[in-house]
């Protein structure tokens, strides 16, 4: 498994640089990473970032995102077991306005401030499913892992890609710059494409990986199961 010491050595191997000589430090390194971490992570909305937070639920309307995660990133919302649904906040905004007493359950979100219809008819914990932010490599933790180490490996290779890329721009040198940023771009897309290829068997249109399968050709459950058929 890749960790934040191999990347780093791949930068200088491939570079063909030293630290020793002064024009490149440590220091230059992990901010060459750094930049290449927060770009390649938060290039997509990668399976391997995603969260699941949980709170009591309080009848106000305006919350507070969970701590270190991305802006408007909340994608599914339960509160009592109960779903709510996601609305653009342009759409929720004007139902508010328009139904001031209507009892959808709905939410929405602005920036890192999350809005739930007061008037709903829920109440116990909320269940946020979103995207959080990885937290910045620990640079003082050579066999420090990236969010790709345990998942896919080739962001990995991307970080490394993008880290060359700021390399070469501080050298000057805009072709090779821009040739390894274009591989890094390569790398994280045929990641992106390879998790749709996965998810494309149940993810569709109208989610129909929740829907019951008629395999009884009309019958329902009540035709098919009596009270006293046994």
């Amino acid at each position: 498994i890749m960790n934040l010491g191999d990347i780093k050595n791949e930068i200088l191997v491939r570079g063909a640089i030293t630290t020793a000589t002064g024009y490149y430090t440590d220091e230059m390194i992990s901010d060459f990473v750094d930049a290449s971490h927060r770009f390649c992570t938060g290039y997509k909305k990668w399976p391997f970032t995603e969260g699941r937070v949980s709170t009591t639920y309080a009848s106000n309307e305006e919350f507070d995102y969970p701590e270190g995660w991305k802006a408007e990133s909340i994608r599914i919302m339960t509160v009592g077991g109960k779903r709510i649904d996601k609305k653009n906040f342009i759409d929720y905004q004007m139902y508010r306005e328009d139904q001031s007493s209507g009892q959808d359950r709905i939410f929405s979100d602005f920036g890192l401030v999350y809005y739930i219809n007061p008037n709903a008819d829920v109440s116990g914990t909320t269940v946020l499913y979103g995207q959080y932010i990885p937290a910045p490599i620990d640079h003082t933790n050579p066999s420090a892992e990236t969010v790709f180490s345990n998942r896919d490996e080739r962001g990995n290779e991307a970080i490394i890609n993008e880290g060359l890329s700021h390399l070469f721009t501080r050298d000057k040198k805009f072709n090779e710059s821009t040739l390894y940023h274009q591989r890094a771009l390569e790398i994280l897309n045929q990641i992106e494409a390879d998790i749709v290829n996965e998810q494309h068997a149940y993810q569709t249109k109208d989610r129909g990986m929740w829907k019951r399968f008629d395999i009884l050709e009309g019958l329902t459950n009540d035709e098919l199961f009596k009270r006293n058929q046994f």
